[in-house]
């Protein structure tokens, strides 16, 4: 309002209320503590005004408003919305300090000279301190927060470089390890003492001074890196590699390096000398996938570290700042300058002689390379099947990043049982019998974990997994599948067929000698092994009904809808059959076979927990009944071999045709193993099924040593029971009873010659002529979908 009025043209008004406005903007507290500022203006003096009249904001002086004063006065009075409160300041603190500060500091010392702490430098050193200090400070902070998160150098012994893909049984032993993994480790003493010095010359001369970090060596790698202009010295030690290897990444950033000289200090408080230096040098990557100086002397010269010579030696200790630029198989001349160089260090830390180094200089770089060693493979059938089910469990990018460790289900005690029992069979009875390998799957049927897998008789000469990857025909062991359908259509065990000559579209059965045994019932045929009743049997289940419930039991190969199906024309694998079988020990509930348990990636985490749930694909009560007449087949029939003499076996024989494949199923509650011999050719045996029943017990007679006895389930009544799925005979076209079909595929009446049936007899192939050229086996992708 004072503003306003000082602005307005009435003469009369101007002078008196010019007065109170020019006070009201001027009046403030003196800075020299000698009075108040007072505006002058024209004909008025002002005094100060009470404290009543500034907190009312009474002009002081002024005159009386006239009419016209007074209006304009009220319209320029702001509305409420617009008042603002004016913040009066209280400098008197201030004052004081000012006061204080000028007694207690004066402008000029006694000598006259300016006082210290008037000069401006003094504050830019207290800024300076103090923003130091702030920083020297976090920095404490930051270095004891790195410290506390250092890993544990415990951990150091159970380290696995990143990409190494671990395969664990299920006790948490090593299996494989494949990919950039330790490979061979030396303790120190069986590393060459001229080999350790010359690492020591050229990566850390002063090693056995510093505590994890030297300084000194960082300013003298630097100066001897500049005046030779080449990479003659590091700047890191020993120790400092130890833990970038180990527990960093080679990423370039001050924070890693200042972790790699905390973790090296920490490593040299918990570890001696001497134990650093043993796992640097079985860990160091030195190029050509050699990790560590008993590989790196084995890639590049094919020998153990104890036969290196010195300029062997001095080859490999200069690998390690560029391991591919320094590879005497890819730069041979920039190898040899480097090793000269190590053996210039080894001089000059007087660890060889003057002749000793002109000696190794003179000699040439020989090299005689060879493929890294692995570690041993324990269980390597089973090792490389669970590298070829990861990709089903695990993505791609999981695989790429490595550093895996897949744990399985296998039971060591059990593999070791399992690849003896192989082992035997084949020199011993393939001796005899004529087969060259041998393949056994034992699963535990409730869970479907794999047991033991042992692939062939010799995994160095082939790595071909005939338990996974060989598609063999099944011959009679498929029958046990044919008449699982039969049961479960609502068939009886005592129903019964004539075991006699018949003709399907052309196609004719035959058992062994041609000869035909009158009717028989189910169980009895199943028990047997009689072809003719089998065929029959799927003739009145049907084709689609017994391939669908076979895959359901966990067949994957493709079934071919043929009459020969029930004799086992069609190819499965050792692995997928003895699945099928383990749905019957189950009662009836299929669970996959599986080795992986579960997956664990580098951090830590879980990627992958096997939760295998049980399908029903049997009815309780069909799977009891087949369980039944398999136990006859081991307690009567042809797998008589297989019997154990605690606790009933069921199970079924299989011979295809010309005894090229022998087999045996079997099972009790807990556990189903399968058991196939043959050769990889397909030359026809001079064996038995009941062989390979023998070698199943040989083995599962000692697994069930202080395993609990099951006994299998009742036989329910049988009196009008049905069927739980639904019987879709097959109709043919031409059916020929009582005659024989001729090798010009003729008939004729068939003429019994003898009655009997020779219910497992094998007759002798005769003369066979090898094939010109025969192809391994080749896998074939599980087929998942069936129409």
């Amino acid at each position: 309002m004072a503003e306003s009025l000082s602005n307005m043209q009435d003469p009369a008004s101007q002078g008196s209320n010019a007065v109170g406005a020019s006070f009201d903007e001027n009046w403030s507290p003196a800075t020299d503590g000698d009075g108040l500022n007072q505006a002058i203006t024209e004909g008025a003096v002002p005094t100060p005004p009470t404290g009543q009249e500034l907190q009312q904001g009474v002009p002081v002086n002024a005159e009386p408003l006239t009419a016209e004063g007074a209006a304009l006065e009220t319209e320029n009075q702001p509305s409420d919305a617009n008042k603002v409160d004016i913040v009066k300041r209280d400098w008197s603190g201030l004052r004081k300090i000012r006061a204080w500060f000028d007694a207690k500091f004066p402008p000029l010392t006694s000598s006259g000279k300016k006082n210290l702490y008037r000069r401006p430098i003094f504050w830019v050193g207290v800024g300076v301190v103090t923003v130091g200090g702030s920083a020297l400070g976090y920095v404490w902070w930051s270095l004891r927060t790195l410290e506390q998160a250092l890993p544990n150098i415990a951990d150091m012994s159970a380290f696995t470089r990143d990409g190494t893909l671990s395969i664990k049984a299920a006790d948490g032993t090593i299996l494989l390890q494949s990919g950039p993994a330790t490979r061979e480790k030396l303790q120190l003493r069986e590393i060459p003492e001229q080999l350790i010095k010359a690492f020591i010359a050229i990566e850390d001369r002063r090693f056995y001074e510093h505590g994890g970090v030297d300084y000194q060596g960082i300013f003298r790698a630097i100066a001897s890196n500049i005046m030779a202009r080449d990479l003659v010295q590091g700047g890191s030690t020993i120790t400092q590699q130890l833990a970038r290897i180990v527990f960093l990444n080679q990423e370039r950033s001050l924070l890693r390096k200042v972790r790699e000289a905390l973790l090296a200090q920490k490593i040299e408080r918990e570890l001696n000398k001497d134990q650093v230096l043993e796992r640097y040098l079985n860990l160091v990557y030195l190029g050509s996938g050699a990790y560590g100086v008993a590989d790196a002397a084995w890639v590049y010269f094919s020998k153990p570290v104890n036969e290196l010579t010195l300029a062997e030696m001095a080859t490999l200790a200069g690998l390690p700042p560029a391991p591919s630029e320094y590879s005497p198989l890819v730069n041979p001349d920039a190898a040899k300058e480097r090793r000269n160089i190590v053996l210039q260090q080894m001089l000059a830390a007087k660890v060889i002689t003057v002749a000793q180094e002109r000696d190794a200089i003179a000699q040439p770089l020989a090299v005689k390379p060879s493929a890294p060693k692995r570690l041993q493979v324990q269980a390597p059938y089973f090792a490389r099947y669970i590298m070829k089910e990861l990709p089903r469990y695990v993505s791609k990018d999981a695989l790429e990043a490595g550093g895996l460790t897949v744990e399985t289900s296998i039971n060591l005690e059990w593999q070791k049982i399992a690849e003896q029992v192989m082992k035997d069979a084949v020199e011993l009875d393939g001796k005899a019998q004529g087969f060259e390998e041998a393949a056994l799957v034992s699963i535990e049927s409730r869970t479907g974990e794999v047991k033991a897998m042992v692939g062939g008789a010799n995994f160095q000469k082939s790595e071909f997994n005939r338990a996974t990857q060989a598609l063999r025909q099944p011959g009679s062991t498929f029958k046990g599948l044919v008449y699982t359908a039969a049961i479960a259509a609502g068939f009886s065990p005592y129903d019964s067929y004539e075991d006699g000559p018949v003709i399907f579209d052309g196609y004719q059965p035959n058992n062994y000698g041609k000869r035909f045994s009158g009717w028989r019932s189910m169980a009895d045929a199943l028990a047997s092994s009689v072809n003719v009743v089998a065929v029959k049997v799927l003739v009145d289940v049907g084709f689609d009904p017994t391939i669908k419930l076979a895959h359901d039991m966990g067949i994957k190969s493709k079934l071919n809808p043929t009459y020969s199906l029930a004799l086992g024309a069609s190819e499965v694998n050792l692995l997928e059959l003895t699945n099928a079988y383990g749905t019957l020990a189950a009662q009836g509930n299929y669970i996959e076979a599986h080795g992986i348990r579960r997956v664990i990636n580098q951090r830590g985490d879980v990627i992958y927990n096997a939760d295998f749930k049980p399908k029903r694909v049997v009815d309780k009560n069909s799977a009891a009944i087949i369980a039944w007449m398999l136990q006859g087949v081991v307690q009567s029939g042809t797998g008589g071999p297989a019997a154990l003499s605690d606790r009933n076996v069921a199970g079924k024989t299989g011979t295809s045709e010309q005894a090229r494949d022998l087999w045996f199923i079997g099972f009790i509650p807990q556990v189903v193993t399968g058991i196939w011999l043959g050769n990889d050719d397909n030359y026809p045996t001079y064996g038995a099924s009941s062989t390979a029943a023998y070698n199943w017990r040989e083995f599962m007679s000692q697994v069930v040593k202080g395993m609990p006895i099951e006994e299998f389930p009742k036989l329910p009544e049988l009196e009008g029971r049905k069927g739980s799925i639904k019987a879709k005979p097959v109709q043919p076209g031409n059916v020929v009873y009582g005659m024989i079909k001729n090798d010009d595929d003729s008939i004729s009446p068939y003429n019994p010659g003898g009655s009997s049936h020779d219910s497992a007899t094998y007759q002798d192939p005769g003369s066979y002529q090898e094939p010109e050229s025969y192809q391994e086996p080749a896998y074939q992708e599980p087929v998942e979908n069936y129409n």
